[in-house]
């Protein structure tokens, strides 16, 4: 069943969907929407933990059974990243691993030298695989990582060992649970006492009845508030690996008699290299939180829609829709929502279509994406869980699980305000250019003018890259970290601009798609209050740089409230836009309420 043939999803809502899931939608999203709507999936009660987790590996083997080709996916961005918009709203567990498995542990294989390697045992999950670089002590600074491979010359392998506490494996999914399992382990290569950098080192963990192997040690960690995963701390005590078990490439081969090369000299260099599937990662934790933050906007708006209650006259009820207290914040939740799924869907365009030049521009992209995303899907999810009330506190309403889950996407594969900081030094010292100011005086600026809009949020950029260089070259000399500490708010600011000018840029073109069609008119309104509300933040520095008037910054409000009233009728339309998973919204309980006969179009 396509989007244009869901029931729920004619008409202008149909359009919005062709928007959201691009002219591919059949092949990238559907299968996936199929799946995971079965009843294989539903939801379980009153599960404990261990038992969660059981269930997420079982369910992990059905996803693969599905799959045409399980090693080909890894290597399909568009498909993969797919997978995890529609895999969270189900099971975040089963998400996580299944991340962890095809993204890190099945892509890092595809992404060196594997000629001599037989994948047919991943195809059939013979073994899970899984991930393990950070450590207890080694967290974003990973590159410092401790955990030794020292070739042995005697045998023409590798002994793999954890030299101090702090150097165990922190925090992968290593226990026995879910059977055989292999790992990527990140680790030092020491050949003859020379220390060549971390290279990934495919090391069997347990067999097919979860017993580990000789020489791992693994210790289960205290449960955790987000995606219920096997998390342990694992340590390797003199075990014994083959040659073969060095993933190699162009950025470092080392021959069977000990002879190293590279064509990258810095080993910090060859670090990044070996671990580059986490990158990808971040577009497969951007896609997590953008699938669970539509469905739970799909589940508080039609809640809303649902539930009555006072009007203004006595003895008559309404729906919560109909009051603006409740559709104004979901109604700026759904602008976020529509910009981040855009943006998201122009980075993947770029990963799978770019040239090796881009390709790092490309990166920091995703990665300044995926912060913004997972940070904005906390903000949008926890207003869906409040509009809810105390519904929306039922794990079995799709919302307040998924939420915990996705505070696991903020942290994993890079923590948000690191990538940011990240980010920010590399806009400073070259990577970023601000465009020039706008020719348009301040007085004719036009608050319905798309372009105009653009150019305010591209004056927004220029203000804080101009304090945030003006910090750098003023700091403080002889003190590298007192002169960063004084340029990182302002460079932060600027990271956030960026990202929020690239994300309207993005609802924009989705709107332009539509052009001409009343689709097109909804999201062009919708569009003005996700920039709107961007404008009406930075309004008091707009106006000291002479940017807009003193009437604009009057006018903001009025603008707002007009473009929500516009907007209110559409609630329910644009959401079906999501093409929720109707099979799982059917069994969320405060979803069960008939919807009720009294006007559902807000006042």
């Amino acid at each position: 069943m396509t989007v244009s043939q869901i029931p729920y999803a004619q008409g202008i809502s149909a359009d919005f969907s062709r928007i959201l899931f691009g002219p591919d939608a059949e092949r990238i999203h559907e299968p996936w929407r199929r799946l995971f709507d079965g009843a294989g999936f539903a939801f379980q009660e009153g599960l404990g933990v261990q038992e969660r987790t059981a269930l997420s590996y079982q369910r992990l083997r059905v996803v693969n059974e599905a799959v045409p080709d399980p090693v080909a996916l890894a290597a399909d961005i568009e498909s993969l990243t797919a997978m995890h918009e529609w895999a969270g709203v189900v099971d975040a567990g089963m998400a996580t691993i299944a991340s962890i498995h095809w993204n890190l542990h099945i892509g890092s294989l595809l992404d060196h030298d594997v000629q001599d390697r037989d994948l047919r045992p991943y195809a059939r999950m013979e073994s899970v695989g899984t991930f393990l670089c950070t450590e207890l002590d080694h967290g974003n600074d990973a590159a410092s990582l401790e955990t030794t491979a020292t070739f042995d010359p005697t045998t023409g392998g590798f002994v793999l060992d954890t030299p101090t506490s702090g150097a165990c494996k922190w925090m992968p999914n290593t226990s026995g649970t879910g059977g055989a399992k292999t790992a990527l382990v990140a680790a030092r290569l020491l050949v003859r006492g020379t220390d060549h950098g971390v290279f990934l080192f495919r090391t069997p963990l347990t067999d097919g009845e979860g017993r580990h192997h000789p020489g791992v040690e693994v210790r289960p960690l205290p449960e955790t508030a987000s995606a219920p995963v096997d998390h342990c701390a694992t340590y390797f005590h003199g075990v014994r690996l083959s040659f073969e078990a060095m993933l190699q490439g162009d950025h470092g081969r080392l021959t069977r008699d000990g002879v190293f090369s590279s064509t990258l000299g810095n080993p910090r260099k060859r670090f990044l290299r070996s671990v580059r599937r986490v990158h990808a990662g971040k577009l497969c934790m951007s896609a997590y939180s953008l699938g669970v933050t539509r469905h739970a906007l799909a589940v508080a708006v039609r809640h809303s829609q649902r539930r009555l209650t006072s009007g203004m006259t006595t003895g008559r009820k309404v729906p919560l829709i109909a009051h603006r207290s409740h559709h104004a914040p979901l109604l700026s939740a759904i602008a976020t929502a529509y910009a981040a799924t855009l943006l998201h869907r122009d980075v993947v365009r770029r990963w799978t279509s770019g040239a090796d030049a881009e390709h790092e521009e490309t990166e920091r992209l995703a990665a300044v994406a995926k912060a913004w995303i997972t940070w904005q899907a906390r903000a949008v999810m926890t207003e869906c869980r409040e509009r809810c009330g105390a519904q929306g506190l039922l794990l079995s309403n799709g919302i307040a699980y998924q939420l915990a889950a996705n505070e696991g996407t903020v942290t994993a594969e890079g923590d948000n305000r690191v990538i940011w900081v990240k980010a920010a030094g590399e806009m400073l010292t070259g990577g970023f250019t601000p465009s020039p100011p706008s020719a348009v005086p301040a007085a004719d600026r036009d608050l319905d003018d798309p372009d105009q809009l653009q150019e305010l949020l591209a004056d927004i950029e220029r203000v804080w890259h101009g304090r945030a260089r003006g910090r750098l070259r003023g700091g403080r000399r002889g003190d590298p970290l007192a002169r960063w500490n004084g340029t990182v708010t302002p460079a932060l600011e600027l990271v956030e601009a960026h990202v929020h000018r690239l994300a309207a840029e993005a609802l924009l073109r989705g709107a332009g798609a539509a052009s001409g069609s009343p689709a097109g008119a909804v999201l062009g309104r919708l569009y003005r209050l996700f920039v709107l509300r961007q404008v009406k933040a930075h309004s008091g520095d707009l106006l000291a740089a002479g940017r807009i008037t003193p009437d604009h910054v009057h006018r903001l409000p009025d603008v707002e409230e007009a473009l929500i009233e516009s907007l209110a009728p559409y609630a329910v339309p644009l959401t079906e836009g999501f093409a929720a998973l109707e099979g799982v919204m059917g069994d969320h309980p405060m979803l069960a309420i008939p919807a009720p006969a009294a006007e559902m179009v807000p006042a």
